[in-house]
């Protein structure tokens, strides 16, 4: 018997796998390659939301679980993916200064927002009124991340690539049998694919479709990101990522005319050179209405668990929420009420 068959190999379902390996757990990961959202992602890491001036919850906490999971898990797979970048968030006027300096003398943003104007002058970027710096900021490189991880697990025989059949799922008392595998738990990491899930297809999951590019140009020279309506991403030898667009009713990935042509629009709002569109990418974000993850416990039965709904923050939120549940299931410390998917299936 196994301690944890996990079904879904996104960011929440490696965050989860690593979380068990380095508790010395036994796992099996089983993915269909059906879900992209994590590959594609921007991957950025923030722990202010910029529209609000509002910290990300807990954001001091994610970040430190973030970084420390990050650098154990750099180590295992040969790789860097964790690259810390300052945010840039670029000024329109006098007036957003001053909202960003209100912002700053905030207790709870002060470790975040830098109080000095960024007067730097980017190549092919007009910024008359500066930019102001987030502190604390990067991107993970979430293909890298992904490929490198899962190249990991099928290296020591802990992944399995096949569709998951919820019909050959058998509950027993204090564990689960899924065709020859039997295990003590099962956490379904499936992203938006969670809407075929009969145990967890009630929760409401929207999903939120987002396009983004990689373009080459090579007269930007940015070597920080900037974030305005969309945000740049300087990935080396003149490639950028920029994203992203936010789509409520188309719940495919496949990249649209209309996407393409927001995204060019808002690029030429922000950078005065040209540019080429190497790759244009899309996926559904599997975002909660309450932009709040879905973490727990199914209520019929203690071994079907749930980690899904890391929307945007996938990155930032994915080691925390799986640190947290793994403690819930092994130690019983109790889930924040905000992030219990009971939030939803109890009435309060």
């Amino acid at each position: 018997m196994i301690d944890y068959l996990i079904i879904g190999s996104g960011l929440a379902g490696i965050s989860f796998s690593e979380i068990a390996l380095q508790n010395n757990k036994s796992i099996l990961v089983l993915d269909n390659n059906s879900q992209n959202s994590s590959k594609i992602a921007g991957g950025l890491y923030n722990p202010v939301i910029l529209k609000r001036f509002s910290e990300v919850g807990q954001a001091k906490e994610h970040l430190m679980i973030m970084n420390d999971f990050f650098s154990i898990l750099e180590n295992k797979i040969g790789c860097k993916v964790n690259f810390k970048l300052p945010i840039l968030r670029k000024f329109f006027s006098i007036e957003e200064q001053n909202n960003w300096f209100t912002a700053s003398d905030k207790v709870n943003l002060a470790p975040f927002l830098s109080t000095n104007i960024i007067a730097t002058k980017y190549s092919s970027i007009d910024s008359p009124f500066g930019y102001g710096e987030v502190l604390q900021t990067g991107y993970a490189d979430t293909a890298l991340l992904l490929n490198k991880y899962r190249e990991y697990l099928k290296k020591n025989q802990l992944f399995l690539e096949e569709s998951f059949d919820y019909s050959l799922l058998q509950e027993e008392s204090d564990c689960i049998q899924y065709k020859n595998i039997q295990a003590r738990h099962i956490i379904f990491a499936e992203g938006f694919g969670m809407h075929s899930n009969p145990y967890f297809k009630d929760l409401p999951l929207d999903g939120t479709k987002g396009e983004l590019f990689i373009i080459k140009a090579p007269q930007l020279q940015l070597d920080v990101i900037i974030n305005t309506s969309v945000f740049i991403l300087p990935l080396g030898n003149d490639l950028y990522k920029i994203g992203a667009t936010y789509n409520w009713t188309d719940k495919t990935d496949i990249p649209t005319e209309e996407g393409k042509a927001e995204l060019i629009e808002k690029i030429k709002e922000i950078i005065n050179c040209d540019f080429g569109i190497v790759e244009h990418l899309a996926g559904v974000r599997p975002t909660v209405k309450d932009r709040r993850p879905l973490v727990g416990t199914y209520s019929n039965h203690n071994s079907i668990h749930i980690l899904n709904g890391l929307g945007t923050r996938g990155v930032m939120l994915g080691p925390a929420m799986a640190k947290a549940l793994f403690e819930n299931i092994e130690f019983q410390n109790p889930l924040d009420k905000a992030i219990d998917i009971r939030r939803f299936t109890k009435k309060s």
